[in-house]
């Protein structure tokens, strides 16, 4: 009897088993709560703290953990819930034996912020030698050995940019063909992740939709017009073939692309997308690009409200600041020409005198943030006494602020 029942117990047991395995493919896609592609708010991310050229192959060779999930945190306190990372060929050759666990933390720090990860591949001699697809099945098989259980991995993006730049064709449609390779080597290694190709230009998009479940386009268009006829192409042909839709890189203020004017259209138009990128880079695109400098401040505090659905009003009813509405712009020149005047005027008493203009200037948005009136006034703060200096700031920003005084009549 005891034997009947254990043998009834592993039946029972093996039935569980295969009802699991018929119910475990879940999409990867959704990681974001939904199946909604709008609602993914994504990065480009590459640590700051990389001083190399090859940033993207560094920061992998030389994989910080801390530095990781400290970046990952800075995501997740503004609500982001995807990242695309590049993972170039080169870091396989010159560091196979470590890169898997390297790749397992990043997608597992990722995942427990509640963010899906994207890889990105990049480079590989089979991109311009056919005769070396094997070597290209091989890394594709590595990366799925190495992360397809992970549930933190959302796509597997082929290739980034393959339509980039548009000319000589005959490159173009070479990469062409090694997205396709690419695609179908995944699918049928790992047919439980999305395949995704970053495409350049819609029209690319639309070239290679048969070989991707999620349909990517980019985006750095200059005015509202171009953006929003670019999204209205886009999502008119994902319509059409019923594929989700993302942009997996939006923002360059050197494109006359302003974050918060891309997000804006993007969300307006309910399209995901992932931002170019989280991180301020200084060896690589950080002097155009970029939300958090390394030490988790941001340059442009904008970017970030924009990121999390707030953006500047730019309508004609805006209410413009009135800094001189209790009488602060008045003090603050009148005491700058007091302490010019005053050969005892002391350095610290002009210091004063500069920061309160600085916080005027900055607070009323009455200057050019390139280089903050604030920093300005710290670097003398830090520096030896310099008084030419410091008269100096305080006639340019006293030039500066004096045409926001009040009259007398309108501070009646």
């Amino acid at each position: 009897m005891k034997k009947i029942f254990i043998y009834f117990l592993f039946i029972c047991i093996l039935i569980l088993a295969g009802c699991t395995g018929m119910d475990k493919k879940t999409s990867r896609f959704d990681l974001t709560g939904s199946k909604d592609p709008s609602l993914i708010r994504g990065f480009n991310y590459t640590p700051a703290n990389v001083a190399s050229p090859r940033h993207h192959i560094d920061c992998w060779v030389h994989y910080d953990s801390a530095t990781i999930e400290f970046d990952m945190d800075l995501a997740k306190s503004l609500n982001m819930n995807q990242v695309r990372v590049f993972v170039p060929y080169t870091v396989y050759l010159e560091d196979s034996v470590a890169l898997p666990a390297k790749l397992k933390h990043f997608v597992r720090v990722c995942h427990k912020r509640n963010i899906g990860v994207m890889p990105v591949l990049q480079g590989g001699p089979w991109v311009r030698d056919t005769t070396q697809r094997t070597l290209a099945r091989n890394w594709v098989k590595f990366l799925v050995d190495a992360i397809s259980d992970e549930p933190g991995l959302a796509f597997w993006d082929v290739m980034n940019e393959p339509d980039w730049p548009p000319t000589p064709r005959e490159r173009v449609l070479m990469n062409f063909e090694n997205c396709k390779f690419m695609s179908k080597s995944f699918r049928e290694l790992d047919p439980e992740t999305p395949v995704t190709i970053g495409m350049a230009f819609v029209q690319g998009m639309i070239d290679l939709a048969d070989y991707v479940d999620v349909l990517q386009f980019h985006d750095y268009m200059q005015t509202r017009g171009q953006i929003r006829d670019t999204i209205a192409r886009a999502k008119e042909f994902a319509a059409k073939v019923n594929k989700p839709l993302i942009n997996g890189e939006i923002g360059c203020i050197a494109r006359a692309n302003p974050y918060d004017i891309t997000l804006q259209e993007h969300m307006n138009a309910k399209v995901g997308w992932y931002i170019w990128e989280l991180m301020i880079v200084r060896t690589g695109w950080g002097t155009v690009h970029g939300v958090f400098y390394e030490d988790g401040s941001v340059r442009d505090p904008s970017i970030a409200a924009a990121i999390m659905g707030f953006f500047r009003k730019r309508s004609p009813d805006i209410l413009p600041a009135v800094p001189d509405l209790e009488g602060w712009v008045t003090k603050i020149t009148d005491r700058s020409d007091q302490w010019l005047k005053d050969p005892e005027g002391t350095w610290k008493d002009g210091l004063d005198i500069a920061e309160t203009s600085a916080h005027l200037l900055e607070a009323g948005e009455l200057t050019a943030m390139r280089i903050l009136p604030t920093l300005e006034v710290e670097k003398l703060r830090q520096g030896e006494v310099d008084m030419k200096a410091l008269k100096e700031l305080i006639i340019k920003f006293k030039g500066q602020i004096e045409p926001f005084k009040k009259s007398s009549a309108q501070n009646d």
